[in-house]
């Protein structure tokens, strides 16, 4: 197979196809979806290939029939048929008053110069939704065909100002008069397809344009976006020889939106290619400050992370002024859904986790980091907590770990309850096991109770129970009881006849002192 070139940074259909670039091809769910419907939503994380998928839309609708060579539509299409199409894009700043605005007036005044539509004068000072209007008028009567109308990265002019919350309700006022045109509109347009990342609500955004129909979790088009194992094998053959594909496996497959296989991200499979090397690519490229400072607000760590359930009404619960914690993981990309069932009410549960390594390993050593502040980093001890653990120098552990906890600003324990929640020490703990490739198993139920945390590392398990000292308790008394907890509750029970030595470990916590106030360790093999 020849190789061809790396599509890298490319969202222009025309030039990928064109310049010989790789090209997985989508065409068979683009085609079940104009067949089945006509206004679709669909939330993706970023640089997950929503702009690709929305470019190669618009070159089928206009009719680029060359483009479309060797791919699975190309003999299912009527190339005779052309549409106009309005392809929108909110891929820059929206952080003043009146910028979004501006913006669409200036992005429409371009599609009507491309498609020679002349307004009268008294048009041009039309607002945005006037002017939209106007022109899905225009472009019917002129060319007797329904216009296409393609919305890339609808919430960018809202995610972009949370932190201002009156200007991201501006925004969100303005796009909710603008996208309710085209439902009103209607007699106008063949197909509708708005791209984002964030499911906001049909009542607080789309109330105008409330018959989209919401494909994100649609088992059918999990993998309209991203790359599957059989790309994998095909398309990108040539370019994989000498990796390690189980490797390419856990750091960058793992996303699911309810659908039976996974997907790799894209974005970081493009660069694999291009560096050969294994990095945090796609990672590096967002912002994650604002996510760290909402989980540190909900009192949401990555403890709760594990074992995590939610109701399909949350992930799509996203507001300016009501977002959970779950959903903006959930749909920025840091958790995929990886298990689900059917209520007896109704509705769905979803079991939500880490995709991969690269965002498990990042969320975690993110997080740390921006606990200890932006001018420096979480303390290089975080990353030998685990060796001195496998090394059975328990000693060293205590005082490290007492060395980690004295780092954390106050500011950010006094946040909520988290000094006196035990779950936040155990969170800090967590997150430094992470470091390690060895397996760690957060709140592991036995038949008599939950564990706060399993480590395991080659031939040693530790069972770890964390607990709050309260005023008046003796530290080596709450110890002791909290390795009886662990005997009594049977944690350990099920790796006894496995030939590892185990590490029966209590960690109690002081809320005087906001450290670790003192650990015990019992072993045996």
């Amino acid at each position: 197979m020849n190789r061809l070139k790396n599509p890298l940074g490319i969202e222009d259909f025309r030039i990928v196809r064109e310049d010989g670039c790789y090209y997985v091809d989508k065409t068979p769910l683009i085609r079940q979806l104009i067949d089945q419907g006509r206004h679709y939503f669909l939330s993706r994380p970023r640089r997950f290939g929503k702009s690709m998928l929305i470019s190669t839309l618009k070159n089928l609708f206009e009719g680029n029939e060359s483009l479309f060579r060797g791919l699975d539509i190309y003999d299912q299409w009527d190339w005779s048929v052309i549409h106009p199409v309005v392809r929108l894009s909110f891929a820059g700043l929206f952080d003043e008053p009146g910028f979004l605005a501006s913006n669409v007036v200036s992005q429409l005044h371009s599609i009507e110069r491309y498609h020679d539509v002349k307004l009268d004068p008294a048009s041009e000072s039309e607002n945005a939704p006037d002017r939209l209007r106007r022109l899905l008028e225009e472009l019917h009567r002129k060319t007797g065909q329904q216009v296409v109308v393609l919305v890339d990265e609808y919430d960018k002019p809202i995610l972009d100002v949370l932190g201002k919350p009156e200007l991201a309700k501006e925004n969100r006022n303005f796009l909710r008069g603008f996208y309710g045109v085209i439902k009103t509109s209607a007699e106008h347009v063949r197909f509708v397809f708005v791209t984002g990342i964030s499911m906001f609500s049909k009542v607080s955004l789309f109330s105008g344009l409330n018959n989209l129909i919401d494909i994100s979790i649609d088992p059918k088009y999990s993998t309209i976006c991203g790359y599957t194992e059989y790309d994998l094998d095909t398309v990108f053959a040539p370019e994989l020889k000498g990796l390690d594909r189980d490797r390419i496996r856990e750091w960058y497959d793992g996303y699911n939106w309810r659908g039976e296989e996974k997907v790799y991200n894209p974005y970081d499979v493009l660069q694999l290619i291009r560096t050969g090397e294994f990095d945090s690519h796609w990672f590096v490229t967002g912002q994650s400050s604002m996510l760290y400072q909402m989980m540190l607000q909900r009192q949401f760590t990555p403890l709760d992370v594990e074992n995590l359930s939610v109701d399909s009404k949350i992930l799509s619960k996203f507001d300016v002024d009501d977002i959970s914690a779950e959903a903006l993981m959930f749909q920025s990309g840091y958790l995929t859904i990886t298990g689900g069932e059917e209520r007896a009410r109704g509705g769905y549960e979803y079991r939500l986790y880490y995709p991969n390594y690269e965002v498990q390993l990042c969320i975690n050593e993110g997080y740390l980091n921006y606990l200890w502040g932006p001018h420096k980093n979480a303390p290089r001890q975080v990353e030998e907590v685990w060796q001195l653990m496998v090394a059975n120098d328990f000693d060293e552990v205590e005082q490290t770990l007492q060395v980690i906890y004295s780092g954390i600003p106050h500011e950010w324990q006094n946040t909520g309850n988290m000094a006196h929640y035990e779950g936040w020490y155990a969170s800090i703990l967590l997150m430094c096991l992470r470091f390690s490739d060895g397996e760690l198993r957060a709140e592991e139920s036995s038949s008599r109770g939950r564990s706060d945390i399993v480590f395991i590392y080659k031939k040693q398990v530790f069972v770890i129970e964390c607990k709050m000292l309260r005023e008046g308790n003796d530290p080596a008394a709450v110890a002791e009881g909290a390795i009886g907890q662990i005997i009594e509750q049977g944690y350990a029970d099920k790796y006894r006849s496995s030939g590892q030595r185990i590490h029966l470990m209590a960690m109690v916590f002081s809320e005087a002192s906001r450290n670790l106030e003192q650990m015990l360790v019992k072993s045996y093999d």
